[in-house]
């Protein structure tokens, strides 16, 4: 299927309107629209209903946009692994959640350029139901998440524990205080959710809630507040007293898990440069389990 069809289609379906899909692909709005007509000639279906500047997916819509993404992706990965292949070079896909990549993931990339200087990285940010679906269309070689994939295709293995502090801009000795004061809730997971649930059960309201740390972060930073964040993010304001580690409040433990497909002939490949990710040596040994 014609690539620009689909890639025309997916920008609609984000812009909600075939001006800003124009601009956004450099074409002009009537080239847009004939190739959503193509589209829906081609596949013989409606994809949007179109009321005044009101667009909406229709549902065989809502059904092609996933495969449409997905096809996108497998195309460019092509283009890169012939491109690669050309340069007698090596390309690895890694995704992980936002979050994983603010706590733990940024600051392990130097690791992997330094152990495999030959090999080209592609480093993406998703959601942990997306990332599992793309580990088994296998345009991901490694995902890295705080709750491993519950798929038989998919092994997984603990990669590291990062502790969360719960942090405030004003100084508390009490985790009630703490989170009476605009406190932001962000979703480390759903182990994270449970235990939070356990530890806090009378606690206020959040007056916001969040999937990603530095959205946390940046709101503290603005407005004051606490929440519970990691280590690597809030360090460097505890040592300029920006932000106060409350020492009564109980630290909550996280394991992110390293993911791969079961792709057998890859399998040692993906496995080194878990154990680089980890910080060991890349010809450490390490066993998979399901």
């Amino acid at each position: 299927m014609d690539h620009d069809l689909l890639k025309t289609f997916v920008e609609v379906s984000k812009t909600k309107h075939f001006g800003k899909a124009a601009e956004n692909l450099y074409l002009t709005q009537a080239a847009v629209s004939s190739r959503i007509r193509q589209l829906e000639s081609h596949l013989s279906v409606q994809l949007f209903t179109r009321q005044r500047n009101n667009i909406h997916l229709t549902p065989a819509g809502e059904k092609l946009l996933p495969l449409a993404d997905a096809s996108l992706v497998l195309a460019q990965r092509i283009k890169q692994e012939v491109a690669i292949l050309e340069d007698q070079q090596q390309e690895i896909a890694i995704g992980a959640t936002p979050n994983i990549w603010d706590a733990y993931l940024q600051s392990e990339l130097d690791n992997l350029f330094k152990a495999y200087p030959g090999v080209a990285f592609r480093a993406e940010a998703h959601s942990t139901m997306n990332i599992a679906r793309q580990l088994l269309e296998r345009t991901l070689d490694i995902a890295i998440t705080f709750d491993a994939p519950k798929v038989d295709e998919i092994k997984s293995i603990e990669l590291v524990d990062i502790p969360l502090y719960l942090v405030s801009t004003v100084e508390h000795e009490e985790w009630q205080e703490a989170l009476s004061n605009n406190y932001v809730l962000v979703d480390w997971g759903t182990a994270f959710s449970h235990q939070h649930a356990r530890n806090f059960k009378d606690a206020p309201p959040a007056i916001l809630k969040t999937n990603t740390g530095r959205i946390a972060l940046d709101f503290m930073l603005s407005n004051g507040g606490s929440a519970y964040l990691p280590e690597s993010l809030i360090q460097p304001y505890v040592d300029t007293h920006q932000f106060y580690i409350v020492t009564n409040a109980p630290v909550i433990t996280r394991t992110i898990y390293a993911s791969l497909s079961d792709n057998p002939s890859k399998h040692d490949d993906y496995k080194k440069i878990i154990n680089a990710i980890k910080g060991s040596s890349p010809n450490s040994p390490e066993s998979l389990s399901p």
